[in-house]
């Protein structure tokens, strides 16, 4: 069987890639992302792989004729692609999960694809009026797939999700022939999407690391919290199943066991918890949403207290599937990536300690400590070559223009995610990331003192010249990609300077000429990227009749 896996790189596209390669009867898998994982580590290694943008920034013909090329010779075609942030940008939201779903199923018609499975969600579900003043000691029945589908109106989520499957209602009245199946799991947990589900929903304001050393006295939940989850491996293998025996319908995934607040105290901390009014939580939510403490909104929230608790016999039934995993150990491996900061080699599971591998990865010793073998600083004020000072300031003033950079850049990366060079943006925006580390590395190798608050100023400076307006007080201008592309192209130029000087007075610090060769030709590369992306912004950027977003 040759399977497409659309969206193959996120929490459930890597299981359900795992899953695959262990299904003897899938021979070929085909995956597709917009930004693309590491081709050679597992589990992205020995699939074929293509980029395609299906909604966010493509015109609906393109990625249909595109994706239609790429499923053409399929047996099935697995659609997992969806953005979960950012909340801000809804129509962007809409257009990639809504909108798109549309577009891959057009393409699985065009193309003779016998089959298309679909990730649905249990926050699929209308709210279920008997989860409303349940205590600890109460658990809400079970439904099956035929409990009513709506959504919940405050989860832009779970509103995506109710109208994706009405996009699915609609492409199975007017395709009868296609095996259309939708899977609809509880909370899909691993290790290795511990760093991604902190940076979507917790973001780094909650403390999660702090579980490492010690325990809270007491799980502060909202009064009638019962979650059901399923391990990533679990949900990769009811894909599997369902691709193996053409299944057909809504099926609900989901482990055996219900967790409640007992449960959750258990896990998370003591056994102890402490029930409080779900309003009081709400508003705590919105008021860290609101302030930027926190990526994920009340519309979450919303969703976890209403949706009904899932009754998963029809998969164990119709698709021979069991979950090998309960939902309380799913969670607790989840916890223990979290502390780790643990991820993998994709674009949304990258770990959070990504940038230190990459440090790595360039090639050591990116500073004097190693190279010299005795721990010292390479600056020795009796050498009579460099002056420690001058040395000193020079990289601190590197490293406060690296900090802006990184910030810059990382923003554009969110903001763009709706035009074509989107995956340019978010790719230096990682390369860049990891070259300020290594600076990073250079000046502690080196015994160098960092100066912090001027970094601190850099990222205060930064944020202040963010509410420049660009003549246009609630849109963004089309002038905007443009000027700060052209920034960036400075900044670049700048740190390419800084490598250049490194390598110069490599012999001098004992540094290792060839990382710096390597920093060098990366920083060329990174400016031609900068240049592609100028060129995008400079032929929109001063006119009102080509699009620079699409909206």
């Amino acid at each position: 069987m040759r399977v497409v896996v659309v969206g193959a790189t996120g929490n459930a596209g890597t299981a359900v890639l795992r899953a695959l390669q262990d299904t003897p009867e899938v021979t070929d898998i085909v995956g597709i992302a917009r930004r693309l994982p590491d081709p050679d580590t597992a589990p992205y290694a020995g699939c074929t792989w293509e980029s395609v943008d299906i909604a966010a920034a493509s015109d609906a013909a393109d990625a249909i004729t595109d994706l239609a090329e790429i499923f053409r010779g399929a047996d099935a075609v697995i659609h997992l692609a969806w953005l979960i942030q950012p909340n801000d940008q809804r129509e962007l939201l809409r257009r990639v999960n809504v909108e798109g779903t549309r577009r891959v199923a057009e393409a699985v018609a065009r193309s003779g694809v016998p089959q298309l499975v679909v990730a649905s969600s249990v926050g699929a579900y209308a709210p279920d009026s008997a989860r409303e003043d349940r205590g600890a000691d109460t658990i809400p029945p079970l439904r099956d797939e035929s409990f009513p589908v709506g959504g919940i109106d405050s989860s832009h989520y779970s509103v995506d999700k109710a109208a994706q499957e009405d996009v699915l209602d609609q492409f199975c009245a007017a395709h009868p022939d296609i095996a259309v199946a939708r899977l609809r799991p509880g909370l899909i947990f691993q290790a290795d999407a511990g760093s991604e589900i902190q940076r979507y929903f917790l973001g780094g304001a909650v403390p999660v690391q702090l579980l490492r050393t010690g325990r809270l006295p007491a799980l502060t939940v909202p009064k009638g919290i019962y979650l059901q989850a399923v391990h990533a491996d679990d949900i990769g293998r009811a894909y599997a199943a369902a691709v193996v025996k053409r299944a057909d319908g809504a099926f609900n995934v989901c482990a055996d066991d219900v967790l409640g607040p007992q449960e959750l105290a258990d896990i998370v901390d003591h056994g102890r918890f402490l029930e409080i009014p779900p309003a009081l939580v709400r508003a705590a939510l919105v008021t860290a949403h609101k302030s930027g403490l926190v990526p994920a909104d009340v519309g979450w929230l919303d969703m976890g207290m209403q949706v009904p608790l899932l009754d998963n016999t029809r998969a164990k039934n119709e698709l021979g599937w069991q979950p090998r995993v309960t939902a309380a150990d799913a969670l607790r491996e989840l916890l223990d990536g979290m502390v780790a900061g643990q991820g993998l080699a994709s674009p949304p599971l990258r770990p959070r300690n990504s940038d230190e591998q990459h440090v790595a990865a360039v090639g050591e010793p990116a500073g004097a400590g190693a190279a010299a073998g005795d721990g010292t600083a390479a600056v020795n004020p009796e050498d009579g070559a460099l002056t420690e000072d001058l040395l000193s300031l020079y990289l601190s003033d590197h490293l406060t223009g690296a900090t802006a950079g990184v910030n810059r850049i990382e923003r554009m990366a969110d903001d763009y995610q709706d035009t074509p060079v989107y995956a340019r943006l978010a790719a230096l925006a990682d390369e860049i990331r990891a070259d300020r580390e290594l600076l990073r590395n250079v000046i502690d190798d080196l015994g160098i003192r960092r100066r912090p608050y001027r970094q601190a100023a850099a990222w205060v400076g930064e944020r202040v010249g963010r509410l420049k307006l660009n003549g246009r007080v609630v849109e963004r201008s089309p002038m905007t990609l443009l000027l700060e592309t052209e920034l960036m192209r400075s900044a670049v130029a700048g740190k390419l300077g800084g490598w250049e000087t490194l390598r110069e007075h490599a012999s001098e610090l004992h540094l290792d000429a060839t990382v710096y060769d390597r920093l060098i030709e990366a920083g060329h590369r990174q400016l031609a990227t900068l240049d592609e992306i100028h060129e995008y912004a400079r032929t929109r950027a001063l006119r009102d009749d080509r699009h620079t977003y699409w909206t």
